[in-house]
């Protein structure tokens, strides 16, 4: 039984009592009206309604008996609510349908799911042509009443919007590679094709069509694509990577095309990219062992970041990973969003362009939880000894640069003010602040260096950036500094 079958049941228990009244959750009719135009009304009022409406065919209009109702005709009405659905009113309105036995007879039950985007007016007139119910009746909605759906509508996300033309079935599972996304959920794969193509409609990357099809979203197929290049407007969104031979792109490259959608793609990525970065060698236990000189905590949260955050609207571009001799590159389309400051990137309330994307990425497991990408990139990248990750907004696009290792002498004051800087919101958040000695340790310094770190604490706190936990304190030795904004 389809979950919704009690509530509409229990709806028309109510409405034929001893004494029969429509409510506004249902309608009840003998069989189908032949006046279109009424039956768009009812459509348009049941999907503005609050949890939509129901509309049971098999009741006598004029008596309220329960006469009970053909199958072919049945059939014939749900094809019709169907067309009018989608040609009659706009936006256009899912419908479900089931033929249920109720006191002795068999009814069609209809049910008009409530439209996310509001009003559903008439097709080809204005939201003036709105209607909705009211004292068990269908009316025409009043300006009053049109501002308060307006108020309660959705407009639809990018992500949410159609990917692909009205597919089959085995077109949708052709496309699609869901059995990487439940692998990544931990989830076995069904063996029934309905119950895997409900479970990617609830996964929001399937919008079924009254059972004539299905429109793969675009995040179904950002997320889970065999091959974006299938998908019309999604090509130039496959994540493109680029290999120069030095330090700018004067010289030689190599681009390496993908294909697949982020999430079911994400980890092959990862593994590519470390098979082409330099190696290092280092001593570990007196055994030569190689290592990348990039921590994979930061590669997997940079790669994630400008995967999620990008501006999906900007067209003709996409998601960007430049790998130099001396630095990687990451950059997406799409500026800063207006609330976000450059220099508070780093642990601050997380806001996305695409949540459901961003969502998503957490419960696959492929980045950490919201907000923390960022704090765990710079974690890692202390641990690893580089420079300060460096954050850049361009024209229509913003970039993060992570460099390879560098010497604190090599480093310019620029750099090692900004190292100062996000070392200090890391240790703000985990001790309250950081002080002269863990700024050495995390240049990699000895105790000897320690009058060089003061005179950078110094300029970090002279160029705006850092301050005095304890402005009172004349103590520097025990002292304690937090990000300006502390």
């Amino acid at each position: 039984m389809k979950n919704w079958i009690p509530k509409a049941i229990s709806y028309l228990d109510k409405s034929l009592g001893k004494v029969p009244s429509e409510l506004n959750e249902i309608d009840w009719k003998e069989t189908l009206s032949p006046k279109n135009a009424k039956l768009c009304q009812h459509i348009s009022a049941f999907a503005n309604m609050p949890g939509g409406g129901f509309l049971v065919f098999g009741v006598n209009d004029n008596t309220a008996n329960i006469i009970g109702i053909q199958r072919k005709e049945a059939d014939n009405i749900v094809e019709r609510l169907a067309s009018l659905c989608r040609d009659g009113v706009d936006p256009l309105v899912k419908i479900d349908h089931s033929i249920e036995t109720f006191r002795g007879e068999e009814l069609l039950f209809v049910y008009i799911l409530e439209s996310a985007v509001k009003p559903v007016h008439l097709a080809g007139k204005t939201i003036e042509d709105s209607f909705i119910r009211s004292g068990g009746t269908t009316r025409k909605a009043s300006r009053t009443d049109v501002g308060a759906l307006m108020l309660n509508s959705k407009t639809p996300t990018w992500e949410e919007l159609h990917a692909s033309k009205l597919l089959n079935e085995i077109e949708v599972i052709t496309l699609l590679e869901y059995d990487k996304i439940l692998e990544l959920l931990g989830k076995p794969i069904p063996t029934d094709i309905k119950e895997i193509l409900k479970w990617l409609e609830d996964e929001k990357m399937l919008v079924d069509v009254d059972g004539k099809g299905y429109y793969i979203t675009n995040f179904g197929a950002v997320a889970a694509a065999k091959d974006l290049n299938k998908f019309d407007g999604l090509a130039r969104k496959v994540v493109r990577l680029i290999k120069y031979d030095g330090k700018n792109k004067a010289g030689a490259s190599k681009e390496y095309p993908g294909r697949k959608g982020y999430a079911v793609g994400f980890e092959s990525l990862i593994v590519f990219i470390q098979g082409i970065l330099q190696d290092s060698e280092v001593i570990k236990n007196a055994l030569r062992v190689n290592t990348s000189i990039y921590p994979e905590t930061a590669l997997r949260e940079l790669i994630a970041n400008i995967l999620i955050h990008q501006d999906f609207t900007i067209r003709g571009s996409g998601p960007m990973i430049e790998i130099f001799e001396d630095r990687i590159v990451f950059s997406n389309p799409g500026k800063l969003l207006p609330s976000k400051r450059i220099d508070r990137l780093i642990r601050t309330t997380p806001e996305s362009r695409n949540e459901i994307l961003a969502s998503a990425f957490r419960r696959y497991n492929i980045c950490e939880e919201r907000g923390s990408g960022f704090e765990k990139a710079v974690i890692a990248i202390e641990l690893f000894g580089l420079p300060p990750l460096k954050f850049e907004e361009l024209e229509n696009s913003f970039k993060v640069t992570m460099y390879a290792p560098k010497k604190y002498a090599d480093m310019t004051n620029e750099e090692r003010i900004e190292a100062c800087y996000q070392h200090s919101i890391i240790e703000y958040y985990g001790n309250g602040g950081f002080n002269n000695t863990s700024l050495r340790k995390r240049f990699g310094m000895h105790d000897k260096q320690a009058p060089q770190i003061s005179l950078l604490i110094k300029d970090a706190i002279e160029s705006g950036k850092i301050k005095a936990k304890d402005a009172d304190n004349i103590s520097k030795k025990f002292s304690l500094y937090v990000p300006y904004w502390a």
